[in-house]
């Protein structure tokens, strides 16, 4: 058990103890009448006696399962009803008799513990009466427990479900990306077979790093810029001038990790809808930073602007990028378009700094 649980869980067992016996003594005191100081005495080293045996029987209990060949997840909190009620007698008998004995200790009085109590009608009437407390906390930390493991379960199949759901968007931006190229490439064969050739060259070994790296839930932001300035290479081929790529990382945010290919739709976008329309193209900047705590990506193309492009598009890119924000990061991640400053088309992503 870590150090903050440890606390947590004696922070439990000192509130328990402290209400038994301010409950058991509040009773005491008001329907016979007792001394107030001496029943508060009483009661708080009987409730605690009581609380350390019966815990050490139930952990007993637990253990001596685990040792049958009981390894069942819940084993490691709960010894079952039968094994529970035996640890509550024989804590409550034995807890009492050595908490009586402490009591006596403190007060110099003698009163008589279970053990050498031989009324048998008293014995069972106040080991009765010293049960009710510990059933009733057996009982709460029983039902507090499988609350707990619920809701443990429902957030473990929540976060499989995302991963599921994640996985799914990442393998539908694969094929996407790759009919992408192969487009591009299928124009460029009927213009100019070299370059076809060069650019062929150049999609295979950009889709055997690509393909490899999405395999992966994260990489480090160094390896998305990486892939970008593969594929930009591989577009420059076929638009040659025309697209100008400008890079921006810095040092600090290299090893940021981010979702592979996140940045890849929209730089597809940014040329497809803003740089090739254009017929002198232009640049195409993309850029990182670090702001209040969170990750500013950035893709800003100088071209024909939102809305000019001939091309309507299904705007699946933008779905993709959106979707896959939302599973893995929440309300905490955003993706917005908006006009460049002068002309083209601004695309930002904002991410949590990890």
């Amino acid at each position: 058990m870590q150090r903050p649980e440890l606390v947590r869980w004696l922070a439990y067992q000192v509130a328990i103890i402290v209400f038994c016996a301010l409950a058991v003594a509040a009773g005491l005191i008001l329907i016979f009448r007792q001394d107030p100081g001496i029943t508060l005495i009483y009661c708080f080293t009987i409730a605690t006696s009581c609380s350390f045996f019966i815990q050490s029987f139930s952990r007993a209990s637990r253990l001596l399962l685990r040792r049958l060949g009981d390894t069942s997840e819940e084993r490691q909190h709960w010894p079952g009803w039968p094994l529970m009620v035996v640890s509550l007698v024989l804590g409550t008998y034995i807890g009492y008799s050595v908490g009586t004995l402490a009591g006596n200790a403190i007060t110099g009085r003698h009163e008589a513990g279970l053990h050498d109590n031989h009324n048998t009608r008293n014995v069972l009437a106040i080991l009765f009466v010293s049960l009710i407390p510990g059933f009733g906390v057996t009982y709460f930390f029983l039902s507090r427990g499988r609350l707990a493991a619920a809701e443990l379960r429902a957030e473990t199949a929540k976060a499989q479900a995302a991963e599921t759901q994640l996985r799914l968007l990442e393998s539908q931006l694969e094929p996407h990306m790759l009919f992408n190229t192969l487009a591009n490439l299928r124009v460029l064969i009927g213009m100019d077979p070299p370059r076809a050739q060069a650019m062929l060259d150049h999609m295979i070994a950009f889709l055997r790093a690509t393909l490899t790296a999405s395999r992966s839930g994260s990489h480090p932001l160094k390896e998305e810029f990486a892939r970008l300035r593969d594929y930009l290479a591989l577009m420059q081929v076929r638009m040659g001038p025309r697209l100008q790529p400008v890079f921006e990382l810095p040092a600090g945010l290299e090893e940021q990790p981010v979702p592979p290919l996140l940045l890849q739709p929209l730089v597809e976008n940014a040329i497809k809808h803003g740089l090739e329309p254009k017929i002198d193209g232009g640049e195409l900047r993309i850029a990182a930073r670090a702001e209040g705590g969170q990750l500013i990506l950035e893709v800003r193309d100088g071209g024909v602007g939102l809305g000019q492009s001939p091309e309507t598009g299904t705007q699946f890119g933008l779905h993709q990028v959106r979707e896959r924000l939302a599973t893995r990061y929440g309300d905490a991640a955003t993706l917005s378009l908006a006009p460049a400053a002068g002309s083209g088309t601004l695309a930002t992503v904002t991410l949590p700094l990890s």
